[in-house]
């Protein structure tokens, strides 16, 4: 009877959600879009799935006041200053004392600053090191203090050290403990700390009680894998999640706005869609070609089928709202008549195919079929093959996609976009290649001389006329930007205002809180 009064009563506790002490526990659960972790490594994972959590687990040196990005209103984080000499050459940052690293691995000091920041510009250990190419060397002056020493003046260096991608600051004593297991193990100093993870099923997370900013509110992050639109949505329905990866989609949204106890945030930063044409696959590599695609896509017709509430024309293939950005690159108006023409001066009057593959996930392969449709119009045949996510990046990496649609957001300076997407350096297959899926080279000079152009306005002139030079050579075709959309329960407050994240979701923060 005790034995059957004891198993009774342990249930109880974990129906209501109560701990071993009897403490109710508060239990944030979120349903996230991919089907597994790529990396928990910060600098090394670029996947969606995988940038919504670090930002729990990691601080950078600097940090966006939460729930923005904007440049003008970044803040300390670990480092509680920071100086710079006046050629912007060498940046001297005072690291806060007392911050712990989760698992009891101690105190940040100014070595896990230097091993990180290392790590960081290593092209083996991180996927975004060429944005630290510049550094020439970083130094632990003293227990407290880092000194960052540049070759060259770098375009708002702040953004190298800011809390996202490579700026993520990690334990060197853990990293070099854990060996293998590191980079699914992450050991940060932010709100929330690794429990477990259970491969494509979730990640569960506890409360950091020694953060320095408080101990969160949240005391538990169950972090689900649910690649399924319909999935998420159902079991937010069924109150098994509180947060989750909503449709990208005007109708969707509208939808579930007039649903009781939950609330829809549309936010930035915008995933900017450019569609990259491979020049080094015939017939693409004729000017003709390209133009007459530039002229059968039409832009506005694409916004209209997602939604102008979840979308927006692009003028250019860097984002609206990034320093840079210009607004005066050329641009190939929608005309169909003019694109058969120029099939037809290229020797295809009678219409071409070109091979493509797409990825299942909806928020490109659906716009990607409108595209197929209004390619079609001017005599193009887009022959689509339909593959799993993992698998669409797997092979526009190996060059086997004529046309790619592209969707992306990335620390907000035109700089970090065309030098990923459009710098010779970053063609796909070659050593050095990231994202370079167009085989672009004309605007090389220009995207490398803005990078240590200390005049601002000539900095800003300079990739103005990269831009234009890629969009007049079709290097790739401006879409549209496409919003971040989630759906919360009501009761769940942020603990600010969101307007816009790096981290394609909301911050999760010691501010977050249920009502």
């Amino acid at each position: 009877m005790v034995k059957k009064w004891f198993l009774g009563f342990f249930l109880v506790l974990i129906v209501i959600g109560l701990n071993a002490t009897g403490y109710a526990e508060t239990v944030l659960r979120i349903g996230t879009l991919g089907s597994d972790a790529i990396s928990l490594d910060p600098h090394k994972s670029t996947k969606s799935q995988d940038k919504i959590i670090f930002p729990m687990i990691f601080n950078g040196l600097v940090r966006f006041q939460q729930g923005t990005a904007d440049l003008n209103a970044i803040e300390p984080d670990l480092a509680e200053s920071w100086q710079v000499s006046a050629d912007k050459l060498v940046w001297t940052f005072t690291l806060r004392k007392g911050v712990q690293f989760h698992g009891g691995y101690g105190e940040l000091t100014a070595d896990d600053v230097v091993f990180s920041l290392t790590k960081a510009a290593d092209k083996s250990a991180s996927s975004a090191y060429k944005e630290y190419a510049a550094i020439k060397s970083v130094e632990a002056k003293d227990p407290y203090t880092v000194v960052i020493t540049l070759k060259e003046r770098v375009p708002f260096f702040l953004g190298a050290v800011v809390n996202f991608h490579g700026g993520f600051i990690l334990s060197k004593k853990a990293w070099q403990d854990l060996g293998e297991k590191a980079p699914m193990h992450p050991i940060g100093t932010g709100p929330f700390e690794l429990v477990s993870y259970q491969s494509k099923r979730f990640i569960e997370l506890k409360a950091n009680t020694a953060y320095f900013r408080g101990k969160p509110h949240i005391d538990k992050i169950i972090y689900r894998y649910m690649p399924d639109d319909a999935t998420r949505e159902l079991a937010f329905d069924r109150k098994e999640v509180d947060l989750f990866y909503g449709r990208r989609e005007a109708r969707w949204v509208k939808t579930q706005e007039v649903k009781k106890n939950r609330i829809v945030d549309v936010f930035g930063l915008g995933e900017l869609r450019n569609l990259h044409l491979n020049t080094s696959i015939k017939p693409l590599d004729d000017i003709r070609v390209r133009q007459a695609i530039a002229h059968a896509v039409d832009r506005n017709s694409l916004v209209t089928f997602i939604g102008p509430e979840v979308s927006a024309a692009a003028n250019s293939v860097v984002p609206a709202g990034y320093l840079g950005h210009s607004d005066t690159a050329m641009v190939y108006e929608h005309d169909l008549e003019k694109a058969k023409a120029l099939l037809a001066q290229a020797g295809f009057g009678d219409g071409l195919t070109i091979k493509a593959v797409i990825t299942k996930v909806d928020s490109l392969r659906l716009p990607m079929v409108v595209i197929q449709e209004q390619l079609r119009l001017a005599g193009i045949t887009l022959d689509l093959q339909v593959v799993e996510h993992s698998a669409f990046h797997k092979l526009i990496r190996q060059n086997q996609s004529g046309v790619v649609l592209y969707g992306a957001s990335r620390f907000p300076i035109a700089d970090v976009y065309l030098s990923q997407f459009f710098l010779s350096d970053s063609i796909v297959g070659t050593p050095t290649g990231i994202t370079n899926f167009s085989h672009s080279r004309v605007a090389d000079d220009e995207i490398r001389s803005a990078k240590t152009e200390a005049d601002l306005d000539r900095q800003v002139a300079l990739w103005a006329a990269a831009q234009n030079k890629i969009q007049a050579e079709v290097f790739a075709v401006p879409l549209f930007e496409q919003y971040l959309v989630w759906c919360r329960a009501a009761n769940l407050d942020y603990g600010y205002e969101l307007k816009n994240s790096l981290s394609n979701g909301p911050l999760i923060t010691e501010t977050t809180r249920f009502k």
